[in-house]
């Protein structure tokens, strides 16, 4: 084999490498949980945000969280309307979420944890209590 024969051969497989590289990167496109769907939107409405956060801290209201084995226990201060969700930084599609109102006189919100994956997870709870918004993000490990 000479030089010449070599040199397409190592050409032949470098084009093959970036081909397969490609393939991977268009596979796993939307797979990023670091990429959101409404950037745009979401830069817009950002101050909404930052007054959310900054009730919750002004009005010291965030949540206690208990976690344990089976469960996760948000309890808040007070009676409110929320919404929760629950993202898995390693892999989007196993992101949760869910609304509803507080349970009970100790204002709890309770969510199964005894299918979801051990590990790291970043928790964003919104919700409305006393005619204000609040917004508390945090991450877990379950």
């Amino acid at each position: 084999m000479n030089w010449g024969t070599k040199i397409v051969l190592g050409m032949a497989a470098f084009m093959l490498f970036i081909i397969s590289m490609v393939v991977y990167m268009f596979k796993t496109h939307g797979n990023d949980a670091l990429v959101e769907d409404d950037y745009y939107e979401k830069g817009i409405h950002y101050d909404k945000e930052y007054d959310a956060k900054s009730n919750t801290l002004n009005d010291d209201a965030a949540p206690v969280i208990k976690i344990s084995k089976s469960q996760i226990i948000l309890q808040l201060k007070d009676e409110a309307d929320y919404q929760l969700t629950l993202m898995r930084p390693s892999e989007a599609k196993k992101d949760m979420s869910s609304k509803g109102k507080t349970i009970g006189d100790a204002h709890l919100i309770i969510i199964d944890a005894t299918h979801m994956d051990k590990g790291l997870w970043s928790l964003k709870l919104a919700w409305r209590s006393n005619g204000k918004d609040y917004l508390f993000v945090k991450e877990i490990t379950i």
